[in-house]
């Protein structure tokens, strides 16, 4: 007897669907541990609502910039309502992308520069090979 799907069930191609991500990322997640992989009933394997929710939350983690091992954190720390813990962690997140745009900044001006300087002197070697040793 085949189980018809009821609404709150979904299979492993309509929780990707749903999480705007591909099956074989549901199954990466799920080999590090960071969705759980549910038993199979009548062969395939069903996904309820908090799967789902489980698989945005990781998704717009991923885009707040936090690696998979902060995004184990943050949902251990959903588990229990961690307010302080899940906030420290995000304010180390802000520093990191903060340093790093920081650098990215520095990296354009620097660039800006080596082009503007090419542009202006015809001749010799190329100001921006030669910043880089060539």
């Amino acid at each position: 007897m085949v189980r018809s799907q009821g609404p709150q069930e979904l299979t492993i191609g309509k929780l990707a669907a749903a999480g705007g991500v591909g099956v074989e990322t549901v199954r990466f997640y799920q080999r590090k541990a960071l969705l759980a992989t549910p038993k199979r009933l009548d062969g395939v394997r069903r996904y309820g609502p908090e799967a789902l929710r489980r698989l945005r939350f990781i998704k717009r983690a991923q885009t707040a910039g936090f690696t998979l091992e902060e995004i184990r954190e943050l949902l251990a720390l959903d588990a229990g309502e961690n307010r302080s813990a899940a906030r420290d962690l995000a304010r180390k997140r802000l520093d990191q992308l903060e340093a790093r745009i920081g650098e990215l900044n520095r990296a354009r001006e620097a660039l800006r520069k080596l082009v503007s300087e090419c542009a202006e002197d015809k001749t010799g070697p190329c100001p921006i090979l030669a910043s880089f040793g060539l």
